[in-house]
């Protein structure tokens, strides 16, 4: 309920409501004491983004609704609910300009819509944060960095990167800017820790390979020696010889020089990749939540600007 109310807010231009810390109030009876809009409001709200789309009739209108998440019981008065939302909401009980023939006429262009939004004043907080600078940012509508920004997101993303933001208690950009470093160095460091296990799981199995190879060739090879590398024996064995040498350079490269059991590589192998599974499992995780604080903090620095900032700061000082 919270990400749609936070959604329409930002996609109808209306304040929501930061830090929503309960001080042992019940929820309903706290957001009441900053005004946070009612379902009523809410759905005012939602009529109002649906009728700015321009529907061609009010069936029209309804789908738009129902797209935005309203679920809908037509009959002679229309209601209406939303998402994690109790009981259905009468058209006629929306007040002036909400029923369903007020609607009919601004559809018909016989009247025009007047939307009654209602201003949600937050507590006063001490702290500017990322939510003030965003709403800010968005009723200015002004400047390069908006303009960039407006080319290519839209209000649907910026609503989710504020519930981002709230959600995971993001409030002040160092807070932003510091989980993403730190959720980037994390994948990093997964990243690093999966491609050694791999690297050294390739090398058990081939030092495996290899060290029956050459168990399986060491007579032969022992034999051709003693025949003082008689090119009749090696004729003779060539295949046996030739595996034995491919073993040995093997041996050199891999920096080999006490053959290990097949038996303990083949524990170690059990080991390395039971660890890869569980560093896996933590990489995927890592790398979503990389990927989503990553998007989050480049839209929040398209809107404010921070990457012009930072672009203007660097070459202040090559400047120097």
């Amino acid at each position: 309920m919270r990400r749609l109310n936070d959604t329409l807010c930002i996609e109808n231009g209306l304040s929501i409501v930061e830090n929503q810390q309960r001080h042992g109030k019940s929820y309903n009876k706290w957001l009441g004491d900053r005004a946070k809009p009612s379902n009523r409001e809410l759905l005012r709200v939602a009529i109002d983004a649906a009728l700015a789309q321009k529907p061609a009739d009010f069936d029209a209108l309804l789908k738009l609704l129902r797209d935005a998440g309203y679920e809908i019981k037509p009959g002679k008065i229309p209601v209406l609910r939303g998402k994690n939302q109790k009981r259905f909401i009468r058209l006629d009980t929306l007040g002036s300009g909400y029923s369903e023939a007020e609607l009919r006429a601004v559809l018909s262009v016989e009247k025009a819509h007047q939307p009654r939004k209602k201003i949600i004043r937050p507590k006063p907080d001490k702290k500017v944060n990322l939510l003030v600078d965003i709403q800010a940012k968005l009723r200015a509508g002004k400047g390069v960095g908006y303009e960039r920004w407006a080319k290519v997101f839209n209000l649907k993303q910026m609503a989710q990167t504020v519930n981002y933001l709230t959600e995971h208690n993001l409030l002040e950009y160092d807070a932003l800017a510091a989980k993403t470093a730190s959720a980037t160095a994390r994948y990093n460091e997964l990243s690093t820790q999966i491609k050694a296990a791999e690297k050294r799981l390739a090398e058990i199995a081939v030092l495996k390979t290899q060290i029956i190879n050459y168990a399986k060739t060491r007579d032969t090879y022992v034999a051709y020696r003693k025949a003082g590398y008689s090119k009749k024996f090696l004729a003779e064995h060539e295949s046996d010889i030739l595996l034995h040498k491919a073993a040995k350079k093997s041996f050199d490269e891999l920096g080999v020089k006490k053959l290990p059991t097949v038996k303990s590589l083949q524990a170690e192998y059990a080991v390395l990749l039971a660890e890869k599974k569980t560093a896996y499992f933590d990489y995927r995780k890592t790398r979503n939540e990389m990927k989503e604080l990553l998007t989050v903090k480049a839209n929040v620095d398209h809107l404010l600007g921070t990457d012009e900032r930072k672009m203007e700061k660097g070459k202040v000082l090559e400047t120097r």
